[in-house]
């Protein structure tokens, strides 16, 4: 690469991020005529470069061609062209309609822009300087302030917020917890709302996986030293597969999320919303919301909102939305390798007999599945019979299932309520708490223990019951470094969920330990469902609140993986010793 193309490549770059820049500031304050007229006219320029830019890019390497990254770049350059011939030749109407009121179609030509430009920088991710726990904690450090100065923006609310408040909401939306200390659909004008929206996106899925990904597929390759951390951040089981792993929850995550908004549409025909534009946003946020199991609504009490507790469509479609983002990308991948088998299968033998099963549905998704649908099921049943004549009182029988099964999955992690939460009764307050404390599954967008760490638990001590000293379910032997992670998890968690409680207790005792334990127990499962208190909590109580919600997110286990030193395997060991237990 000549100098000169290398150093217009790095013009094109920070060109594209100044681009983003203006665009935070156009839409965050309010401007005069002859600043928006000059903001305008740099989003041509930033759109200008940036072509030019993909132009020498195949110019000079003519491969990329025969590359995906050229669809991308074929389709963004079309549109381009298209915002440049409307601008140019249809003029004043154009720039009325679009450009100056709503200049969506710009920003988003912008912001494809940036995509590409950045995604030729070259991630290199060093393991002697940060460890993948360091680098993972760390993006999610850094997406929070970022997320709270944004907040903070004139724009983004009516009438301002403090930094403590910005700092809370954006924790919330980043660790997709759901908890709020200030009204989301009344406080935050749209372009707040999309902040914190677009937040929820980042965190449900990691700022590393989408910044990791897009580089990899633009660039066509990564680092051996890449595929081994994000390797450990995903969980992915094979190297070679690290990629493949991104691409594919990226992919689910896009799928579901558009499904789940055209369905969430659909059912909003009786809906107070009027406007087309509004159903849309809605939708779109609802279904993000949803599958990020992040509890955020633009409504102020929720689905319980008027208008919304008897739509029992959009019910419905939230359950599905949320308990499919709370399963995990690799037992939902799994899952479809299984129904694919199982259809090639009833295709390809045609009644022939079959010597041979193949193990498709692996031990861990068989596990989830069924500690997720027991779960569900003994709550759903618990909800409904000890709800049935206090909160399910007003809903048709009908009504009382698709309202029972809503809050029977809600509490693991997804923090929507369709019922006043302050209103349950205490055995179903109760049932909450074990619900949101047990959490989603392992590698999905939920929080809690997870429901693997909850059933290694169970059957460890049925195995312990019955004098054995492994834990062996469907003809396999559950690892003791499995059961090792499982119980140190919930160790931790409790350690953390009673230091959060302690010291609430000290800065609001008036709040009454009931709910005090109960919005420490929602922060740390990343659930988002309170008894009522967050709005009203002091400053330190909600430092100490955002404190949990981040441990929660990351996990206690990787934040002292962060913190400690890895020891090296060692090539020895000490005779064993049993210790007195009971």
């Amino acid at each position: 690469m000549s100098l000169n193309l290398k150093a217009y490549y790095n013009f094109a770059l920070w060109t594209s991020v100044l681009g983003i820049l203006v665009f935070i500031y156009d839409f965050g304050f309010s401007q005069e005529n002859l600043g928006q007229l000059i903001i305008d006219e740099f989003y041509f320029f930033v759109l200008a470069i940036g072509l030019i830019a993909t132009f020498a890019r195949y110019f000079q390497n003519p491969k990329l061609l025969r590359r995906k990254v050229f669809i991308f770049d074929f389709l963004s350059i079309l549109y381009t062209l298209y915002i440049y011939y409307m601008y140019l030749f249809i003029g004043q109407p154009f720039k009325t309609d679009l450009a100056l009121e709503n200049p969506t179609w710009i920003i988003l030509a912008v912001i494809l822009s940036f995509i590409r430009e950045f995604s030729e920088v070259r991630i290199n991710y060093r393991r002697t300087l940060i460890n993948p726990a360091q680098l993972f904690i760390l993006s999610f450090l850094v997406i929070i302030i970022l997320g709270a100065f944004l907040l903070q923006l004139p724009r983004a609310t009516q009438n301002g917020i403090s930094f403590l408040d910005a700092l809370f909401t954006s924790t919330s939306a980043v660790c997709v917890t759901g908890l709020i200390v200030v009204d989301t659909s009344t406080f935050f004008t749209s372009f707040g709302q999309s902040i914190i929206l677009v937040l929820i996106q980042i965190g449900g899925l990691g700022i590393l996986t989408f910044a990791s990904y897009f580089s990899y597929f633009f660039k066509g390759g990564s680092t051996y030293e890449n595929h081994l951390s994000l390797g450990e951040i995903t969980n992915s089981q094979k190297l070679g597969e690290v990629f493949q792993t991104l691409k594919y929850i990226i992919i689910t995550t896009a799928s579901v999320e558009l499904v789940s908004a055209i369905f969430i549409f659909f059912s909003l025909e009786d809906s107070p919303l009027g406007s087309f534009s509004d159903k849309a946003f809605f939708s779109i946020f609802h279904a993000i919301s949803a599958f990020c199991n992040a509890g955020f609504s633009t409504l102020s009490n929720s689905i319980y909102e008027s208008g919304f507790r008897f739509n029992y469509n959009l019910q419905l479609t939230l359950i599905g939305t949320f308990v499919m983002g709370g399963l995990g990308f690799p037992i939902v991948a799994n899952i479809i390798s299984y129904l694919k088998h199982k259809i090639r299968r009833l295709f390809t033998l045609k009644g022939r007999s079959v010597r041979h099963r193949p193990w498709v549905l692996n031990i861990n998704s068989r596990i989830t599945l069924i500690t997720t649908i027991s779960l569900t099921f003994i709550a759903f049943i618990a909800f409904f019979i000890i709800e049935y004549h206090n909160t399910l009182a007003d809903h048709s029988f009908f009504g009382k299932i698709v309202t029972a099964l809503f809050e029977a999955a809600t509490p693991r992690t997804a923090g929507f309520n369709t019922v006043d939460m302050t209103a349950l009764s205490m055995p179903a307050i109760m049932l909450t708490f074990l619900l949101m404390y047990i959490g989603a599954s392992p590698a999905s967008t939920g929080g809690g223990i997870k429901t693997s760490t909850f059933a290694i638990a169970v059957l460890n001590i049925l195995s312990l019951a019955k004098g054995k000293n492994r834990i062996e379910v469907y003809r396999r032997e559950i690892s003791e470094n499995s059961v090792n992670r499982a119980f140190a998890t919930i160790a931790l968690s409790l350690l953390v969920i009673g230091f959060g409680i302690m010291l609430i207790t000290v800065f609001d005792p008036q709040m009454g330990l009931l709910n005090i334990a109960f919005e420490s127990f929602s922060a740390y499962s990343t659930v988002g469902l309170s008894l009522g208190i967050t709005s009203d909590l002091s400053s330190p109580s909600k430092f100490v609140i955002i404190a949990v919600m981040i441990i929660g997110r990351v996990s206690m286990l990787s934040v002292m993986v962060a913190l400690m030193k890895k020891v090296k395997e060692k090539n020895y060991r000490y005779p064993l010793e049993e210790i007195t237990i009971n």
